[in-house]
């Protein structure tokens, strides 16, 4: 299975259908229409997956939980062929910040070998990350929001006042926010998308050290998926609400509704990522249209390798 993730063509198709989603929803940016963002994004992925000779399963989809136009668990993609692969994907990640006009709306996509991602259930997960660089096990979901900071900023060798922590702005965050605030480090507020916010702690350009939060599992898996090519580290725990969610978790397998997952556990094998930008962000610049050209900003990584390339293509409008 390792000469699969490490094949070139299947790194630049990765790459491919995450530009040609970004391309169709930016038609939709600031149109204040998620759903015809998401739906654009969703069909364009869709159309793409079916041009390339792999045997995909999805096994993370998007959107069950909002209602939203989807590539359902469980759908067959692909031509056929060698290939065997799980696929987490989000056509669309901050539909929200499509329709407003707003930075950091990605397409994302994860490849792995048959059987080797977490098959997440679309519930929230309590969410920890940062990036690489720091020794093993220094974060941890059972330790406050303050002893993680302390931790990370001795790891550092800095002040805790120069730690900069990442969370969803929602009302459920509120006792953490304050929380981080009192440990003195800095807290940068998000309103959507968490796979870019913990992506973020991975590049020291974006100033975020950590991220903290409850947000979607399925977005957990492919923030994982991107972490593990750059060394960073991730632990998550799936948050149930109802009934109706744990029945959820046991029809993917889930039987441990209080296991803490770590960053290994929810991407058992080496791993493909790609994501292109919808809208500028932190990492990524959004489509753009430019003399008679549509340009793309993507990023693709490779976790054999560890290697991280950054695309830029044109084309012709």
């Amino acid at each position: 299975m390792s000469e699969m993730v490490l094949d070139r063509s299947l790194i630049l198709a990765a790459v491919r259908v995450t530009e040609i989603a970004a391309i169709a929803a930016s038609s939709l940016v600031g149109r204040g229409d998620e759903m015809a963002a998401d739906q654009a994004a969703v069909d364009a992925m869709r159309t793409a997956l079916n041009e390339i000779e792999i045997d995909g399963e999805i096994v993370i989809g998007e959107g069950e939980r909002d209602q939203a136009p989807m590539l359902y668990i469980g759908e067959k993609v692909g031509l056929g062929g060698k290939h065997k692969i799980d696929i987490a994907l989000d056509p669309l990640e901050g539909t929200t910040l499509t329709a407003k006009a707003k930075g950091n709306a990605l397409a994302v996509m994860a490849w792995a070998p048959r059987g080797t991602l977490l098959n997440a259930p679309d519930t929230y997960m309590d969410k920890i990350a940062c990036g690489p660089g720091v020794p093993p096990g220094l974060i941890d979901l059972d330790k406050t929001p303050a002893e993680n900071v302390a931790a990370l900023a001795k790891a550092k060798g800095v002040a805790t006042s120069e730690i900069t922590v990442c969370i969803l702005d929602r009302p459920r965050h509120a006792e953490i926010i304050a929380a981080v605030r009192a440990a003195g480090a800095r807290v940068a507020l998000i309103g959507d998308g968490d796979v870019a916010g913990v992506i973020n702690t991975a590049d020291p350009d974006t100033g975020i050290d950590l991220y903290l939060g409850q947000g979607g599992a399925p977005e957990g898996v492919l923030a994982c998926a991107a972490l593990k090519c750059v060394g960073g580290q991730f632990q998550g725990r799936l948050v149930f609400r109802n009934a109706d969610e744990r029945a959820r978790a046991r029809k993917v397998g889930i039987v441990d509704f209080d296991k803490k997952y770590d960053l290994h556990e929810m991407v058992r094998a080496d791993a493909i990522f790609a994501a292109t930008g919808v809208t500028k962000g932190a990492i990524l610049d959004g489509v753009r249209l430019k003399d008679g050209f549509v340009h793309t900003h993507s990023l693709v990584m490779n976790s054999a390798t560890h290697t991280v390339r950054e695309v830029r293509m044109r084309r012709p409008a």
